[in-house]
């Protein structure tokens, strides 16, 4: 159809969605693929049939079940019809949904002597997945070359059947995947062994599948009924005859799919033998769905011509959807929708693409919308669609970039399919799901589009903010420092891990991402190791794996060689299976700045056994969970650190000054943090290091490393500044710290031990830099050096991403406590 023809049948489909969709009235429909409406006609035509037909069990001779027996053999050569399906090739049966359908096929290779083996495709369904753990052996295939390249392979003759399975059309983006595969597969020199099955569930809905060719037809096909014609709620499976001998192996029987039984003294049966679908329907059939399949069938070619015709048009109502979704834009040029369409597929081409828009929203600085906040906002403005999962594991993870363990570490943080966890780690756990169906019109895709525009568009830039405080984004150029360097500390007290340049690392209210969720518990008393005492925790390296989803820790220096392994890796998603106790939490005595503590300990022996050599004590490896893990437990908090000017202002006369509350509200509240000492992030400055090293040199001793402060963030003159502007103990007088994007609390000081004399290369003690320390920080009889540090969350979640990140060379602007009204959008955060 040419555009002016796709006009007339969309007027026509509106004409028809009035008389027969009268459910549709008023809202938008745009869940074709999850709930298809069925039609009044059919409704009408089957009541019809209902009360002027008395249909029977298929088992009996009477008239009633006669008429029940004709009825259903014609419905199955209707259904063969559609597709093209020569009945001398094929055989329909009949069950009650698609994956009933794949369930019965797995039946008969599960049931196979010698097990069998299973490939399947990356945009599988669930219930394609399902099949591999019946298999002796499964693959994925992550792509479409790789399906190419293993059908170009001999296959191995190991006395296994094969079973390969894939959907003719992805769920998830309508993606629409080779049909010619098991052509190819079953032409491919010694591949006989290798049967195939197609999902075609999702294509069929809008979209005709020819059969008409036995010889390259898949071996079997699954088909959802209800998803074709909305009602009735129904399923089949047709398998090619010359292929249905799979099934021989099949143990279970049920119903009349049986000759003769006999379990008295004797366990014998005889199967029927006169067709297939005889053999696989177990018990009564649906009898009522198969008569209402046959008024489906009818009234469908009635309303909608073809399947053909329905292709055509939900094709182009797609095309135009995703041309409009593309062209979304925010005010400042950001672009609203981020479409997940595969490379190979291309909308307007029905042969690579079905009607199916799948996609996330972002904010007009970039950060990601709550598909749950869409959802409800849809529902109250009556757009069905669809968020989440959408039963597509492997497609949701190769499109939103979702690494096995990062989804490990979403299940063990609380992420379910259906709930409110829909952003975690700064990545979407699902998306949007839009899909067209043969009743959908132009009205709803621009209707959507108006939805999108009023709700999620931002037609100013960063228009949440007050024009003042746009003038503030971007950092004074007269700022003359950055971030030197970036560290966390996965396992407490032990060495550090640099963060490389140009990666971004995520800020959460606990501190850095993976800074300090792990530590090193005595086997006997529980209690937490830490490099006071065992020094040589400094030569056990750990480091954060993002590629491999994995904390290494390997050994350095006087360590190497003193365990059987040289590295260990740990997953870094908190899987329950990997920790002691059925992954009930083990009452620690352990302290940490005072506080007892509650971990999670390993199981595993070759993990204890690795730090219980390298340190020569025994102890186990632990993790403490971070909030909103699902564990139960409520996070660590930190100190209130009483600042300087607060404990100048107790100094005064009474009645000398107004009693005025703090310029910043939060200074003495507490902040949520994991494992580290007293504060989320610690930060130190290089030329209060530089000052403190001169000053160490001077008498003769050694100078300090920064990693010897254990600080998260090492804050110095950029490259460019003149010799000599070096500002050491500034940071003593900074409130708040602009970084990037983002804003940071400072504190208080930070109080030192001896800890810091431990070198961390080495693990060697010496007196400095504490003793140089205790004579030039000194206050109140306390040794202070750098300061404890939090993050400023951002209330209105529009104004920046959702999760904040922090890169090695980053801008950094600090303000005193006389200079936060200076930075306007600091003040509307935190005056």
């Amino acid at each position: 159809m040419d555009e002016a023809a796709h006009i007339t049948y969309n007027k026509a489909v509106e004409e028809l969605r009035e008389r027969e969709y009268p459910m549709l009235q008023g809202t938008t429909y745009l869940d074709h693929a999850g709930t298809t409406l069925y039609p009044k006609s059919l409704i009408e035509r089957f009541s019809a049939d209902m009360v002027s037909n008395l249909y029977g069990n298929p088992h009996s001779a009477s008239n009633a079940s006669q008429l029940t027996t004709r009825r259903i053999e014609d419905v199955r050569l209707q259904l063969l019809e559609l597709f093209s399906a020569d009945p001398e090739d094929f055989e329909v049966v009949f069950v009650a949904n698609a994956t009933t359908g794949i369930k019965l096929v797995m039946d008969a290779f599960r049931d196979q002597e010698n097990g069998f083996w299973y490939g399947y495709h990356r945009d599988a369904h669930t219930s394609l997945i399902g099949v591999r753990e019946t298999a002796t052996e499964h693959r994925c295939f992550a792509t479409d070359a790789e399906v190419v390249d293993w059908i170009r392979q001999p296959t191995q003759q190991d006395g296994r059947a094969r079973l390969f399975a894939y959907p003719a059309q992805s769920n998830m983006n309508g993606r629409r995947l080779p049909l010619d595969w098991t052509q190819r597969i079953r032409a491919a020199n010694d591949k006989g062994a290798t049967y195939t099955l197609l999902d075609a569930a999702a294509l069929v809905s809008t979209s005709p599948l020819d059969l008409s060719n036995a010889d390259h037809a898949p071996d079997f096909v699954v088909l959802s009924l209800y998803k074709m014609f909305g009602f009735p709620d129904l399923g089949a499976l047709i398998v090619r005859r010359s292929s249905a001998h799979a099934f021989d192996k099949r143990r279970y029987f049920g119903g009349g799919t049986v000759e003769m039984v006999v379990c008295l003294k004797e366990q014998w049966h005889a199967k029927k033998a006169d067709s297939l679908h005889e053999r696989l329907e177990d018990g009564t059939l649906p009898i009522h769905s198969i008569m209402a399949l046959d008024s489906a069938i009818t009234v469908h070619k009635e309303l909608y011509s073809s399947l053909e015709h329905v292709s055509q048009h939900t094709s182009f109502l797609a095309a135009k959807l995703y041309k409009e979704l593309a062209s979304l834009r925010h005010g400042n040029g950001q672009k609203v929708c981020q479409i997940y369409a595969d490379l190979a597929s291309y909308y307007g081409d029905a042969a690579t693409q079905g009607p199916i828009v799948a996609f996330n929203l972002h904010n007009d600085s970039g950060g990601w919308v709550s598909n749950a906040e869409v959802e409800k906002l849809a529902a109250i403005k009556d757009f069905h669609l669809r968020t989440g999962g959408l039963c597509n594991p492997g497609g949701i993870a190769s499109s939103l970039g979702l690494a096995p363990w990062e989804m490990h570490e979403n299940f063990s943080a609380g992420q379910r399919c259906g709930n409110e966890n829909d952003i975690m780690r700064g990545k979407p756990t699902g998306m949007i799901r839009v899909s067209l169906g043969a009743m959908s019109t132009l009205k709803d895709v621009d209707s959507f589009v108006a939805f999108l525009r009023e709700f999620f568009v931002q037609s100013k830039p960063l228009s949440a903010m007050a024009p003042a405080l746009c003038e503030e984004v971007e950092l004074s150029s007269t700022s003359r420092l950055h971030v030197e360097s970036l560290s966390v500390y996965p396992i407490k007290s032990c060495a550090g891990f640099s963060v490389p340049p140009g990666q971004a690392w995520e800020v959460y209210p606990e501190g850095l991402a993976w800074d300090r969720e792990w530590c090193l518990v005595h086997q006997g008393t529980g209690a937490a190791l830490s490099q006071k005492r065992y020094p040589k925790m400094a030569l056990i390296r750990p480091s954060i794996d993002l590629a491999k989803g994995v904390l290494r820790v390997g050994l350095a220096g006087l360590l190497k060689g003193t365990t059987a392994a040289d590295e260990i890796t740990v997953p870094l998603s908190a899987d329950p299976r990997l920790f002691a106790d059925n992954a009930v939490y083990r009452n620690a005595s352990a302290k940490v700045c005072g506080d007892f503590v509650q971990a999670k300990t390993y199981k595993s022996s070759q993990i204890s056994a690795f730090f219980s050599q390298a340190l020569g004590v025994a102890c186990h490896l632990a993790r403490f969970p971070a909030a909103g893990s699902g564990s139960g437990f409520s996070p660590r908090h930190s100190k209130a650190h009483l600042q300087k000017y607060q404990r100048a202002r107790s100094l005064r006369i009474p009645g000398a000054y107004p009693d005025a509350a703090p310029v910043v509200p939060g200074v003495c509240v507490s902040k949520p943090i994991l494992l580290s000492n007293e504060s989320p992030i610690l930060t130190i400055s290089r030329s209060s290091l530089n000052r403190l090293n001169e000053l160490i040199k001077a008498d003769g001793g050694k100078a300090a490393q920064a990693e010897v402060f254990r600080a998260n963030i090492v804050v110095a003159e950029n490259p460019d500044c003149p010799p000599g502007l070096e500002d050491p103990y500034a940071e003593d007088d900074w409130r708040y710290l602009r970084i990037g994007e983002q804003y940071y609390e400072m504190l208080g000081a930070c109080r030192r031990c001896q800890m810091v004399c431990i070198d961390q290369q080495s693990a060697e003690r010496d007196e400095e830099p504490f003793s140089t320390l205790a004579k030039t920080r000194r206050f109140d009889g306390r040794v202070y050096f750098g300061e404890h540090t939090c993050h400023v969350p951002v209330e209105d979640s529009s104004i920046f991403k959702q999760n904040p990140s922090i890169t090695v060379g980053d801008a950094v602007q600090p303000y005193r406590e006389d200079e936060i009204s200076q930075d306007s959008r600091l003040w509307s955060l935190v005056g």
